[in-house]
């Protein structure tokens, strides 16, 4: 089950972040970290009504561990978020959006290190080949083409993400809950905390960003909607297993990237592309080997 909500995570975020670069366009950086939120909070809690029909469902107890792990996940998801599209105006996006998905190797990291996650050497094996695969799909081809500010933001943009992933799956686990109910609560609790945070800020700071998105509804929308969808995905495979694997597994979101721009926007792939690809294929089948 985790490998298949995966897959769906990672097609749903290659949609979002296609998104969400068209509307980076005419929206700055906040609002369109708020498109991500702003429309995905009803459909989180109309799925978990939908889970609650069933009469052996079980409301939770929420305590202290959950909030914190909800609270510090939902901040440091807008913090990735912001990072990620100020990425999308860096002259080598390709090469950030590429460090911001070394989440994985972060992830593998900070989760042995602190959160208590183990790894079998076919497992690493598959982590490291993900993280090369994504430096090959990015177009890295000489080392004086590197931004360092771009390196700094996309690390950064990673390093955020990965810690949102392992407090995510903290928040579930903390429940106590059957799958799938934990990670629905964890999905409405930080998507409504983070819509709730970023509507008062900007509300009181940039009331222009508001009419800006207000004018783009449909773009809005749309982000909205396959942001919710993906990360109903990550949060519900992130539930059933660790972290490492669910983001290694989560890389073929570059493929899936790779298809939307070979087929809507008719770019062409060159062949580190393909090399970087078969690497992608090659650390999936080990991560779910392992």
């Amino acid at each position: 089950m985790w490998i298949l909500f995966t897959l769906l995570a990672a097609f749903m975020q290659a949609w979002r972040n296609a998104f969400q670069k068209q509307l980076s366009v005419d929206v700055n950086v906040m609002g369109v970290t708020l498109a991500r939120f702003i429309y995905a909070s009803p459909l989180a809690a109309l799925y978990l009504w939908l889970l609650y029909r069933s009469p052996d469902a079980v409301i939770p107890a929420f305590h202290g561990d959950f909030v914190f792990y909800v609270v510090a996940a939902s901040l440091m998801q807008i913090l990735a978020t912001a990072l990620m599209v100020v990425l999308f105006k860096q002259k080598n996006y390709a090469i950030g959006v590429g460090l911001a998905k070394s989440e994985a190797i972060f992830a593998a990291v900070l989760g042995v290190l602190f959160f208590a996650s183990s790894l079998t050497p076919l497992g690493w094996l598959g982590v490291v080949l993900g993280g090369i695969a994504v430096f090959l799909l990015s177009g890295l081809t000489s080392i004086k083409t590197i931004s360092w500010s771009t390196v700094l933001i996309g690390g950064a943009s990673g390093l955020a993400f990965a810690l949102t992933s392992l407090w995510v799956r903290e928040a579930s686990l903390a429940l106590g809950l059957p799958f799938p109910y934990g990670a629905a609560w964890v999905l409405l609790f930080v998507i409504s905390l983070q819509t709730l945070i970023l509507l008062c800020y900007l509300a009181l700071r940039d009331a222009q960003t508001l009419s800006a998105l207000w004018s783009k509804p449909k773009l809005t929308l749309l982000t909205s909607v396959s942001s919710c969808i993906g990360s109903l995905g990550w949060f519900t495979a992130m539930s059933l297993e660790t972290v490492p694997l669910v983001k290694t597994l989560g890389q073929v979101e570059v493929l899936f990237t790779l298809m939307i721009s070979a087929f809507f926007f008719k770019e062409k792939l060159k062949q580190q592309h393909y090399l970087g690809l078969g690497l992608i294929v090659v650390a999936a089948i080990l991560v779910m080997w392992a």
